[in-house]
Protein backbone atom coordinates (compact mmCIF):
# COMPACT_ATOMS: atom_id res chain seq x y z
CA UNK A 1 0.00 0.00 0.00
CA UNK A 2 1.44 3.35 -1.07
CA UNK A 3 0.54 6.21 1.28
CA UNK A 4 1.22 9.90 0.70
CA UNK A 5 1.50 11.60 4.08
CA UNK A 6 1.34 15.36 4.48
CA UNK A 7 2.43 17.25 7.58
CA UNK A 8 5.25 14.78 8.22
CA UNK A 9 7.17 17.29 10.32
CA UNK A 10 4.29 17.92 12.71
CA UNK A 11 3.38 16.15 15.92
CA UNK A 12 0.89 13.76 14.28
CA UNK A 13 3.13 13.19 11.27
CA UNK A 14 5.98 12.21 13.58
CA UNK A 15 3.75 9.70 15.41
CA UNK A 16 2.46 8.28 12.12
CA UNK A 17 5.97 7.69 10.82
CA UNK A 18 7.02 6.07 14.09
CA UNK A 19 4.09 3.64 14.02
CA UNK A 20 3.94 3.02 10.26
CA UNK A 21 3.12 -0.63 9.46
CA UNK A 22 5.82 -2.53 7.63
CA UNK A 23 3.59 -3.27 4.65
CA UNK A 24 3.11 0.44 3.95
CA UNK A 25 5.25 2.33 1.45
CA UNK A 26 5.14 5.72 3.15
CA UNK A 27 5.95 8.85 1.19
CA UNK A 28 6.22 11.45 3.93
CA UNK A 29 6.18 15.12 2.96
CA UNK A 30 6.56 18.23 5.06
CA UNK A 31 5.86 21.86 4.18
CA UNK A 32 9.18 22.23 2.36
CA UNK A 33 8.42 19.28 0.09
CA UNK A 34 4.73 19.97 -0.44
CA UNK A 35 3.29 23.42 0.18
CA UNK A 36 -0.32 22.78 1.18
CA UNK A 37 -1.24 26.37 0.37
CA UNK A 38 -0.53 25.54 -3.31
CA UNK A 39 -3.49 23.54 -4.61
CA UNK A 40 -1.76 22.91 -7.96
CA UNK A 41 1.21 21.35 -6.16
CA UNK A 42 -1.15 19.07 -4.23
CA UNK A 43 -2.82 17.97 -7.47
CA UNK A 44 0.52 17.38 -9.17
CA UNK A 45 1.85 15.30 -6.27
CA UNK A 46 -1.13 12.94 -6.40
CA UNK A 47 -0.93 12.66 -10.19
CA UNK A 48 2.77 11.81 -10.02
CA UNK A 49 2.68 9.33 -7.14
CA UNK A 50 -0.72 7.68 -7.69
CA UNK A 51 -1.03 6.74 -4.00
CA UNK A 52 -3.47 4.18 -2.64
CA UNK A 53 -4.18 6.64 0.17
CA UNK A 54 -3.53 10.30 0.82
CA UNK A 55 -3.26 10.78 4.58
CA UNK A 56 -3.67 14.52 4.96
CA UNK A 57 -2.26 15.21 8.41
CA UNK A 58 -0.97 18.66 7.54
CA UNK A 59 -3.01 21.71 8.50
CA UNK A 60 -2.94 25.37 9.42
CA UNK A 61 -3.52 25.04 13.18
CA UNK A 62 -2.67 28.49 14.54
CA UNK A 63 -6.19 29.19 15.80
CA UNK A 64 -5.68 32.82 16.79
CA UNK A 65 -3.41 33.75 13.88
CA UNK A 66 -6.01 32.37 11.47
CA UNK A 67 -8.23 35.34 12.34
CA UNK A 68 -5.57 37.54 10.72
CA UNK A 69 -4.68 35.12 7.92
CA UNK A 70 -8.03 33.73 6.72
CA UNK A 71 -6.88 33.25 3.13
CA UNK A 72 -3.91 31.11 4.17
CA UNK A 73 -6.04 29.07 6.57
CA UNK A 74 -8.59 28.53 3.80
CA UNK A 75 -5.92 27.50 1.30
CA UNK A 76 -4.33 24.91 3.59
CA UNK A 77 -7.39 23.60 5.44
CA UNK A 78 -10.04 23.69 2.70
CA UNK A 79 -8.52 24.14 -0.76
CA UNK A 80 -5.75 21.54 -0.29
CA UNK A 81 -8.14 18.76 0.81
CA UNK A 82 -10.39 19.56 -2.15
CA UNK A 83 -7.38 19.44 -4.49
CA UNK A 84 -6.34 16.04 -3.15
CA UNK A 85 -9.90 14.73 -3.50
CA UNK A 86 -10.30 16.03 -7.05
CA UNK A 87 -6.93 14.61 -8.07
CA UNK A 88 -7.89 11.18 -6.71
CA UNK A 89 -11.25 11.42 -8.46
CA UNK A 90 -9.45 12.21 -11.72
CA UNK A 91 -7.20 9.18 -11.24
CA UNK A 92 -10.21 6.97 -10.60
CA UNK A 93 -8.38 5.22 -7.77
CA UNK A 94 -7.00 5.92 -4.32
CA UNK A 95 -8.62 7.11 -1.12
CA UNK A 96 -8.26 10.06 1.23
CA UNK A 97 -8.06 10.33 5.01
CA UNK A 98 -8.63 13.93 6.10
CA UNK A 99 -7.78 14.84 9.71
CA UNK A 100 -10.16 17.37 11.23
CA UNK A 101 -11.01 18.95 14.55
CA UNK A 102 -13.57 19.44 17.31
CA UNK A 103 -13.36 23.17 16.53
CA UNK A 104 -15.93 22.63 13.79
CA UNK A 105 -18.52 22.73 16.62
CA UNK A 106 -19.76 25.83 18.45
CA UNK A 107 -19.84 24.28 21.93
CA UNK A 108 -23.47 25.12 22.65
CA UNK A 109 -24.88 21.59 22.57
CA UNK A 110 -24.04 20.59 26.15
CA UNK A 111 -23.62 16.87 25.45
CA UNK A 112 -21.08 14.98 23.33
CA UNK A 113 -21.17 15.77 19.61
CA UNK A 114 -21.91 12.90 17.28
CA UNK A 115 -20.29 12.47 13.88
CA UNK A 116 -23.54 13.47 12.19
CA UNK A 117 -24.10 16.64 14.22
CA UNK A 118 -24.04 19.83 12.20
CA UNK A 119 -20.80 21.78 12.06
CA UNK A 120 -21.17 25.36 13.28
CA UNK A 121 -17.65 26.75 13.79
CA UNK A 122 -16.97 29.92 15.76
CA UNK A 123 -13.79 31.12 14.08
CA UNK A 124 -11.76 31.12 10.88
CA UNK A 125 -9.77 28.00 11.79
CA UNK A 126 -12.84 25.88 12.53
CA UNK A 127 -14.67 27.21 9.48
CA UNK A 128 -11.78 26.36 7.16
CA UNK A 129 -11.54 22.84 8.59
CA UNK A 130 -15.31 22.36 8.21
CA UNK A 131 -15.07 23.34 4.54
CA UNK A 132 -12.23 20.86 4.10
CA UNK A 133 -14.39 18.12 5.59
CA UNK A 134 -17.29 18.93 3.32
CA UNK A 135 -15.10 19.14 0.23
CA UNK A 136 -13.55 15.68 0.47
CA UNK A 137 -16.86 13.97 1.16
CA UNK A 138 -18.56 15.92 -1.62
CA UNK A 139 -15.94 15.00 -4.20
CA UNK A 140 -15.14 11.40 -3.25
CA UNK A 141 -18.13 10.28 -1.19
CA UNK A 142 -18.01 8.22 1.98
CA UNK A 143 -16.64 5.11 0.26
CA UNK A 144 -13.42 6.77 -0.87
CA UNK A 145 -13.01 9.52 1.73
CA UNK A 146 -12.78 9.40 5.50
CA UNK A 147 -12.83 12.45 7.76
CA UNK A 148 -11.37 11.77 11.20
CA UNK A 149 -12.04 14.48 13.76
CA UNK A 150 -9.92 14.70 16.88
CA UNK A 151 -9.54 17.05 19.84
CA UNK A 152 -6.87 18.81 21.90
CA UNK A 153 -4.02 16.94 20.22
CA UNK A 154 -0.61 16.81 21.90
CA UNK A 155 2.52 14.67 21.90
CA UNK A 156 6.21 14.58 22.84
CA UNK A 157 7.28 16.78 19.92
CA UNK A 158 6.05 19.93 18.23
CA UNK A 159 4.11 22.84 19.62
CA UNK A 160 1.25 21.89 21.91
CA UNK A 161 -0.42 22.67 25.22
CA UNK A 162 1.36 19.90 27.12
CA UNK A 163 4.89 20.98 26.22
CA UNK A 164 4.02 24.64 26.78
CA UNK A 165 2.63 23.85 30.24
CA UNK A 166 5.75 21.87 31.16
CA UNK A 167 7.89 24.95 30.49
CA UNK A 168 5.47 27.23 32.33
CA UNK A 169 5.26 24.92 35.35
CA UNK A 170 9.05 24.96 35.64
CA UNK A 171 9.35 28.72 35.21
CA UNK A 172 6.45 29.66 37.48
CA UNK A 173 7.42 27.20 40.22
CA UNK A 174 10.98 28.56 40.21
CA UNK A 175 9.62 32.11 40.52
CA UNK A 176 7.09 31.17 43.19
CA UNK A 177 4.23 32.25 40.94
CA UNK A 178 0.97 30.61 39.93
CA UNK A 179 -0.34 29.62 36.53
CA UNK A 180 -3.74 30.89 35.41
CA UNK A 181 -5.55 28.46 33.11
CA UNK A 182 -9.05 28.55 31.62
CA UNK A 183 -11.45 26.20 33.41
CA UNK A 184 -14.70 26.75 31.49
CA UNK A 185 -13.68 25.17 28.18
CA UNK A 186 -14.31 21.43 28.23
CA UNK A 187 -13.19 18.68 25.84
CA UNK A 188 -10.77 15.77 25.82
CA UNK A 189 -6.97 15.77 25.40
CA UNK A 190 -5.79 13.26 22.80
CA UNK A 191 -2.24 11.93 22.57
CA UNK A 192 -0.69 11.59 19.12
CA UNK A 193 0.18 7.87 19.40
CA UNK A 194 -3.47 7.02 19.95
CA UNK A 195 -4.62 9.10 17.00
CA UNK A 196 -1.89 7.62 14.81
CA UNK A 197 -3.12 4.11 15.66
CA UNK A 198 -6.64 5.16 14.70
CA UNK A 199 -5.38 6.53 11.38
CA UNK A 200 -3.64 3.29 10.48
CA UNK A 201 -6.78 1.36 11.35
CA UNK A 202 -8.79 3.55 8.96
CA UNK A 203 -6.44 2.55 6.17
CA UNK A 204 -6.25 -1.12 7.17
CA UNK A 205 -10.03 -1.48 7.40
CA UNK A 206 -10.95 0.81 4.47
CA UNK A 207 -13.17 2.91 6.73
CA UNK A 208 -14.95 5.88 5.17
CA UNK A 209 -17.37 8.65 6.06
CA UNK A 210 -17.31 10.87 9.12
CA UNK A 211 -15.42 9.43 12.09
CA UNK A 212 -14.27 10.82 15.46
CA UNK A 213 -11.40 9.86 17.74
CA UNK A 214 -10.22 11.19 21.08
CA UNK A 215 -8.90 9.69 24.25
CA UNK A 216 -11.50 8.70 26.84
CA UNK A 217 -12.78 10.93 29.61
CA UNK A 218 -13.37 14.65 29.89
CA UNK A 219 -11.28 17.61 31.05
CA UNK A 220 -11.02 21.37 31.09
CA UNK A 221 -7.79 23.10 30.15
CA UNK A 222 -7.37 23.72 33.88
CA UNK A 223 -7.72 19.99 34.63
CA UNK A 224 -5.20 19.22 31.92
CA UNK A 225 -2.69 21.77 33.23
CA UNK A 226 -2.96 20.43 36.79
CA UNK A 227 -2.50 16.85 35.59
CA UNK A 228 0.56 17.80 33.51
CA UNK A 229 2.22 19.23 36.60
CA UNK A 230 1.32 16.27 38.81
CA UNK A 231 2.41 13.61 36.33
CA UNK A 232 5.63 15.46 35.48
CA UNK A 233 6.57 15.60 39.17
CA UNK A 234 5.73 11.91 39.60
CA UNK A 235 8.00 11.01 36.67
CA UNK A 236 10.84 13.25 37.85
CA UNK A 237 10.58 15.64 34.90
CA UNK A 238 9.81 18.52 37.25
CA UNK A 239 11.05 18.96 40.79
CA UNK A 240 7.96 20.99 41.65
CA UNK A 241 4.81 21.93 39.81
CA UNK A 242 3.41 25.43 39.93
CA UNK A 243 0.09 26.15 41.58
CA UNK A 244 -2.64 26.39 38.94
CA UNK A 245 -5.51 28.84 39.34
CA UNK A 246 -8.75 28.25 37.42
CA UNK A 247 -9.94 31.29 35.47
CA UNK A 248 -12.79 32.01 33.07
CA UNK A 249 -12.55 32.48 29.32
CA UNK A 250 -13.56 36.09 29.87
CA UNK A 251 -10.42 36.57 31.99
CA UNK A 252 -8.21 35.27 29.16
CA UNK A 253 -9.49 36.86 25.93
CA UNK A 254 -8.08 35.57 22.64
CA UNK A 255 -8.52 36.74 19.02
CA UNK A 256 -10.42 33.55 18.15
CA UNK A 257 -13.45 32.35 20.05
CA UNK A 258 -13.19 28.74 21.30
CA UNK A 259 -16.06 26.30 21.85
CA UNK A 260 -16.86 26.07 25.55
CA UNK A 261 -17.77 22.40 25.13
CA UNK A 262 -16.37 20.20 22.38
CA UNK A 263 -16.50 16.68 23.77
CA UNK A 264 -17.15 14.18 20.97
CA UNK A 265 -19.06 10.90 21.01
CA UNK A 266 -16.51 8.50 19.53
CA UNK A 267 -18.29 5.24 20.39
CA UNK A 268 -19.32 4.33 16.83
CA UNK A 269 -15.87 5.10 15.45
CA UNK A 270 -14.14 3.10 18.19
CA UNK A 271 -16.27 0.10 17.26
CA UNK A 272 -15.56 0.55 13.54
CA UNK A 273 -11.84 0.93 14.19
CA UNK A 274 -11.66 -1.97 16.63
CA UNK A 275 -9.70 0.15 19.11
CA UNK A 276 -10.20 0.95 22.78
CA UNK A 277 -8.96 4.41 23.81
CA UNK A 278 -6.84 5.19 26.82
CA UNK A 279 -8.19 7.55 29.44
CA UNK A 280 -6.63 10.92 28.68
CA UNK A 281 -4.60 10.85 31.90
CA UNK A 282 -3.04 7.51 30.91
CA UNK A 283 -2.22 8.97 27.52
CA UNK A 284 -0.59 11.94 29.24
CA UNK A 285 1.50 9.60 31.39
CA UNK A 286 2.72 7.78 28.28
CA UNK A 287 3.65 11.00 26.50
CA UNK A 288 5.54 12.39 29.47
CA UNK A 289 7.33 9.08 30.04
CA UNK A 290 8.53 9.16 26.44
CA UNK A 291 10.33 12.47 26.97
CA UNK A 292 12.03 11.70 30.29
Amino acid sequence: MRVLLTGAGGQLGTALQKSCPGAVELIATDQAELDLSDAKACTAMVAALKPDWVLNGGAYTAVDRAEEQPQLAEAVNAAAPRAFAEALAELGSGRLLQISTDFVFNGQQGHPYGADDRAAPLGVYGASKARGEAAVLEVLGSKRACVLRTSWLYGPVGKNFCLTMLKLHAAKAAAGEALNVVADQVGCPTHTAGLAAACWQVLARDIGGMQQWSDAGVASWYDFAVAIGEEAVALGILATAAKVNPISTAEYPTPAQRPSYSLMDCSASRKALGLEPLHWRQGLRQVLASIT
